[in-house]
């Protein structure tokens, strides 16, 4: 028994000593990243409400398919543009001679910058993160205004530029700016280049061809920049480094949009006087082209992923719009499918802004702002399917019965 008495205690004191000498881990809870209170991808539309009322702005969640915030802006904005990788938007309000500066995530605040008297403003563009550009078609100048303080920069009466300057670029190294001057039908339209590093203007650039030019875009190299000319037809090739015209092509009298895809190097161009979206391997001085029949085009937007391109159209009939969007494969340009938009019992006086159409920076949405109904229409597009028709705020006006109206998205933009 004592032997027994012995061993129990041995093996206790062994237990204690064995639980003495372990040192068991101890889980210390890591907490996660809290999440970013920004959405990852936006879609912005800019909304029209008549001529004596604040328009307004729709930011869209596009993972959400929903509004985020909605701040108010000026009377007419027109045209708009992401800047600060996406974080402030800059709107061009061309009535009331102004630029409304804000973030995409939240309504308010909205800081106004106000452009000199008559400037009337019409479009936004940079690639640089310190100056946002406005073309002013009132009296011909680019105003540069600073992202910091929002207070226009020198010359603060403008960059002088040619007649009625109603698109801009810049090309990606920021080495040049180029505005499209439409002209005013007595004096011919023109495109001027200006040095951002100064904002002096450089010598004219001669190309007889041009009559009225209302597009520009420049090419991801920054070698390039290509000028649509509505009167003449012709889509021209500027040389940046010696801003000489190098190359010409017929796209038809007519054409009046055009936009360029970095992931296949084109540019599309439709024409809703010959019915008709080009579009242009931008890759050689050939601009080698193909030519899609489309009815009544209006506006053209590119899948990042290079995949599709997504074409609006509006035909009026009766008093009614009726509007579709054509997608077409971006490998050949045959058409895969037509997606029909509601169809609005009015036309909307921005036309040819009325079917603005933009796609998601990650490939899985593209928006049709409906400025004749109203909405924004929601495409997606692993099945190229109308998810949502988005309403636009309601705007000043009512219908018959009282219902308030809702304001008409003039421009869409996708954010980065």
């Amino acid at each position: 028994m004592t032997g027994l008495r012995a061993a129990a205690i041995l093996t206790l004191m062994l237990i204690c000593t064995s639980c003495g000498e372990t040192y068991r881990p101890v889980a210390t809870p890591i907490p996660p990243i809290p999440p970013s209170p920004n959405f990852s991808h936006l879609a912005l539309v800019i909304n029209g409400n008549g001529s004596s009322n604040a328009g307004s702005s729709t930011s869209i969640d596009v993972s959400g398919d929903s509004a985020v915030s909605q701040s108010t802006l000026g009377l007419v904005p027109v045209h708009a543009a992401f800047v600060e990788n996406g974080t402030r938007v800059y709107v061009a309000n061309s009535t009331e001679d102004t630029v409304s500066s804000f973030s995409p995530y939240s309504a308010a605040p909205v800081i106004t910058t106000t452009l000199p008297a008559g400037s009337t403003p019409s479009f936004v563009a940079t690639t640089e993160s310190g100056i946002v550009y406005i073309a002013n078609s009132g009296n011909n100048t680019v105003s540069a205004i600073s992202i910091t303080t929002n207070v226009i920069e020198p010359p603060l009466s403008g960059i002088p530029v040619g007649v009625d300057p109603v698109a801009l670029a810049e090309t990606p190294n920021q080495q040049y700016l180029y505005a499209a001057n439409r002209g005013n039908g007595s004096s011919g339209g023109s495109v001027t280049s200006i040095n951002p590093s100064d904002r002096s203007v450089n010598p004219p650039i001669a190309n007889a061809a041009w009559v009225s030019p209302v597009s520009i875009a420049a090419r991801s190299d920054s070698n390039r920049v290509y000028v649509l000319d509505q009167g003449s037809g012709m889509v021209s090739a500027i040389n940046t480094a010696g801003s000489a015209v190098v190359a010409s092509v017929s796209v038809g009298v007519g054409a009046n949009f055009m936009t360029y895809d970095p992931t296949r190097n084109r540019l599309y161009v439709s024409n809703p006087v010959a019915n008709t979206v080009t579009y242009l391997d931008a890759s050689s001085d050939a601009l080698s082209a193909v030519v899609i029949p489309v009815a009544h085009p209006v506006s053209v937007a590119a899948l990042p992923d290079g995949s599709r391109a997504y074409i609006s159209s509006a035909a009026v009939s009766g008093g009614n719009v009726t509007s579709q969007v054509t997608v077409i494969n971006a490998f050949d340009g045959s058409v895969k499918t037509t997606i029909p938009v509601t169809t609005a019992g009015q036309v909307c006086a921005s036309n040819p802004s009325e079917l603005s159409i933009a796609a998601a920076a990650d490939s899985s949405r593209v928006y049709v702002g409906n400025c004749d109904a109203g909405n924004v229409a929601i495409i997606q597009t692993s099945n190229d399917t109308l998810v949502l028709q988005m309403p636009a705020p309601q705007s000043a006006t009512f219908a018959a019965d009282g219902t308030p109206l809702p304001q008409n998205p003039v421009f869409v933009v996708a954010g980065p």
